[in-house]
């Protein structure tokens, strides 16, 4: 670069996206900021599928291997019906070895770990969150929320669904809900479990999803049609999601029960339509923050890991800092995009409740080939490289 020092870019939010920049800006040899509203990166959350697509991101600065070493890579993928007859099945072994890139299931602190150790604790900034901003056309500065200020060349909104870095770059459009709601949790393996298995089971208006994770450890994750806002009585979720659940096929009923009640989440599913900007100035958008997606093709986290390895590479470029986020945006926007309509489009299939619609639905899925399933994934990966 031309310039005497590196550039120093300044991050609202520490999540997958965040600290995946961090990590891609420190190997471009770029300075960050990540600035965290939670007062620690706790134990906390659930899991998260790395899909090939993001795992080919990861290689690009150094990562896939040791965020495979984090997780498990599962050998089989399948949607199933309540029955546990499946509607079809991906060969993920197969896929994998094909195209050299693993597709790794890991709980999400381990990744956050892994990404942490490599973007640095000492540029995290942990309990500050970013509450405004001004761009004077040379640099950035950012007020925080203890009132303190901090100056750099670029801010990067990665503060997520409700992010305060885009209510005040493009407005605060309400977010839209799917019409269903979640609960996640994780647990020890159950010896039901059909081991490498990642699977989805699709019912009446209602799905549960199965993800060993590695280190003795299975993710699950479940869905309901619900009206927004509705919550579970105290101490009746467990019991709640036996009684939806329960009569499904092994390993379900053994799942929710190996679960603590404290530790299951319950969260509804919001998105937001999809934006046509992400950018102004020096100041742009990434992850959540630029295009929360519903989460039923596994690719939020994804996408984020994608934007951040993109991003880095343009702002290590010897251009203006305005020219590397716009052409972020218009390399990144549309594909993001398109997975926040797919995903949506998909949901909505999924949670079908008539049984008119369901038989269709099972059928159509049951129709569609291996091999087809197959070459999307390969696509899929290929539009990342």
């Amino acid at each position: 670069m031309s310039t005497s020092s590196p550039r120093h870019v300044l991050v609202a939010g520490a999540g997958i996206g965040g600290l995946t920049l961090a990590c891609a800006l420190r190997r471009a040899g770029l300075s960050v900021t990540v600035f965290e509203r939670s007062d620690a990166l706790k134990w906390v959350g659930a899991g998260l599928t790395v899909q090939m697509n993001a795992s080919a991101a990861l290689r690009r600065i150094g990562l896939c291997d040791e965020v495979a070493q984090a997780g498990a890579c599962p050998t089989d993928s399948a949607i199933l019906k309540p029955s546990g007859s499946a509607l079809t099945r991906l060969p993920v072994t197969r896929i994998q070895e094909e195209l050299g890139l693993p597709l790794v299931c890991v709980h999400r602190a381990r990744l956050q770990s892994v990404l942490m150790a490599h973007a640095g604790e000492e540029n995290v900034r942990l309990g500050l969150t970013v509450t405004a901003f001004h761009d004077d056309g040379q640099t950035v500065t950012v007020r925080l929320s203890d009132g303190s200020s901090v100056t750099g060349d670029a801010l990067v909104g990665a503060d997520g669904l409700r992010s305060v870095v885009r209510g005040a770059l493009l407005g605060d459009a309400p977010l839209r809900y799917s019409g269903y709601t979640s609960w996640r949790g994780v647990c020890p393996d159950v010896p039901s479990a059909t081991p490498g298995l990642v699977s989805e089971t699709w019912g009446r208006g209602a799905r549960f999803g199965v993800v060993p994770i590695g280190f003795g450890q299975t993710y699950w994750f479940a869905t309901q049609n619900a009206p927004a806002g509705e919550q579970d009585a105290p101490g009746e979720t467990r019991a709640r999601l036996q009684s939806l659940f329960g009569g499904w096929h092994a390993p379900i009923a053994d799942l929710i029960a190996a679960t603590d009640e404290a530790n299951i989440i319950r969260t509804d599913i919001h998105d937001r339509p999809p934006a046509s900007r992400w950018s102004r100035g020096r100041v742009t958008l990434l992850g959540d923050a630029a295009h929360p997606m519903t989460p039923n093709m596994g690719q939020g986290g994804c996408q984020a890991i994608e934007d951040a390895v993109v991003l880095a590479e343009l702002l290590a470029g010897e251009g203006p800092v305005d020219a590397a986020l716009a052409a972020y945006e218009q390399r990144r926007l549309g594909r993001a995009n398109s997975f926040v309509t797919r995903s949506w489009s998909l949901g909505r299939v999924a949670q079908w409740e008539s049984s008119a619609g369901r038989f269709i639905r099972n059928a159509l899925f049951q129709l569609v080939p291996q091999g087809f399933a197959a070459r999307q994934v390969r696509a899929l990966v290929r539009d990342a490289e």
